[in-house]
């Protein structure tokens, strides 16, 4: 059986030129004396620091950031909660900022961890409506962020990875400099999909995970903009510029920024191609699947991901069939679809109830080709006809 990936969004298979680029860094050769640690001053831990220097050099360009603002962490998750926490503890210090501003749209890591600091430290938590395609209205953050003073924090994802819609951040990130209001955005889902230049984005903060763009697990970055009040939440040692303990991760940091570099330079053409294939994908789920809404924006969504909530079926079924097929796929959030709960984004944006239980999610990469989408074409509608003929969802 021919087998189809189209989970992308839960994570990507790393490239041969990333995995070669970190094998020299972990010393499984004579030749590869890159293996130290990258704090040590011998020739082994100065070629290890050498490699974390060239790459974190390597983020920034594709940034437009200066080196000394990339901190490297542990994944994307990590990220989120290193911006969230580090900027509204340092914020409400040097100001008394009390009031952390997000969306019930944002991924978990986001959301749990300013509910996290509004019970256990006592933050004002403000959740910014959305419409219905998951989109924050800037009237609606300039209404919550009054003159800034109070705010010690705004989060609003970047693109969605439940339903792909893409925010108008640089708008937002221009409202929230405007009034002085440190602004973040969960980026995981966009690196290597749309541009990740800070200054253009007008963002104090920026998260990223390498495996989401062909990188290896368990790497991450976040970019923190120079003179941004920041707390470290992980402490120790010095690295990372005092802000984040923890001897580096240099075969993965190294791995993460060749990915990196890798979608950057293909990123125009690859997502033009995906788009296409995207596209395909919509419009013939939409046709032939009665009771079937795409989620997230038409237009402002990422151009590899296409979501779907389909009415009187439950995803586990519609899951299992394609895998049966041949054919991964996932209901939303790799972190939460293992849960039999209905998603938080979903029940955000108003999907109605008989359809919360079948969400879709078709998240495509570089493996995918058109031949690949026209056996999903003809796999999917007999899949849900099928469950849905088997098992009624009985409502």
């Amino acid at each position: 059986m021919k087998r189809i990936y189209l989970d992308h969004s839960a994570t990507t298979a790393a490239r041969p030129e990333v995995l070669a680029a970190m094998e020299p860094f972990y010393g499984s050769t004579e030749q590869a004396e890159k293996y130290g640690n990258p704090s040590s001053i011998h020739y082994v831990g100065r070629a290890a620091y050498a490699g974390l220097s060239n790459a974190r050099r390597a983020i920034a360009e594709i940034l437009g950031a200066r080196s000394s603002e990339i901190i490297f962490t542990g994944c994307g998750s990590e990220s989120d909660n290193a911006a969230l926490r580090g900027i509204a503890l340092a914020r409400r210090n040097q100001t008394g900022a009390n009031r952390i501003i997000t969306t019930p749209v944002e991924h978990h890591a986001v959301l749990r961890t300013a509910e996290d600091l509004r019970d256990f430290f006592g933050f004002d938590l403000t959740l910014l409506p959305v419409d219905s395609t998951g989109l924050v209205d800037i009237a609606d953050l300039a209404e919550a962020l009054g003159d800034g003073s109070d705010v010690a924090i705004v989060s609003v994802v970047y693109a969605n990875n439940e339903i792909g819609s893409v925010q108008p951040i640089a708008r937002l990130g221009a409202l929230c400099r405007e009034r002085a209001a440190p602004f973040h955005t969960d980026a995981v889902q966009a690196a290597g999909k749309l541009s990740l230049n800070v200054g253009e984005l007008h963002v104090d903060a920026l998260s990223a995970s390498a495996h989401k763009f062909y990188g290896p697990k368990g790497v991450g970055f976040l970019y923190l903009r120079r003179g941004v009040p920041f707390h470290p939440f992980l402490t120790g040692g010095s690295h990372e510029g005092k802000r984040r303990a923890g001897t580096e991760n240099v075969p993965g940091i190294v791995g993460m920024a060749a990915a990196l570099a890798l979608c950057e330079a293909e990123r125009d053409t690859e997502m033009t191609r995906l788009r296409g294939l995207r596209d395909r994908i919509i419009g013939h789920i939409l046709e032939t699947i009665a009771g079937t809404q795409l989620t997230g924006h038409p237009i402002y969504r990422l151009d590899n991901h296409a979501s779907f909530a389909m009415r009187d079926v439950e995803a586990e079924g519609i899951l299992i069939g394609l895998d049966l097929a041949g054919i991964a796929a996932s209901s939303g959030s790799a972190c939460t679809s293992a849960r039999q709960q209905p998603s938080h984004v979903l029940e955000a944006i108003g999907v109605p109830a008989t359809q919360l239980a079948g969400g879709l999610r078709l998240s495509l990469g570089l493996s995918n080709t058109a031949e690949q989408i026209d056996l999903l074409l003809e796999k999917l509608p007999q899949i849900v006809a099928q469950h849905r003929e088997a098992t009624p969802l009985a409502l």
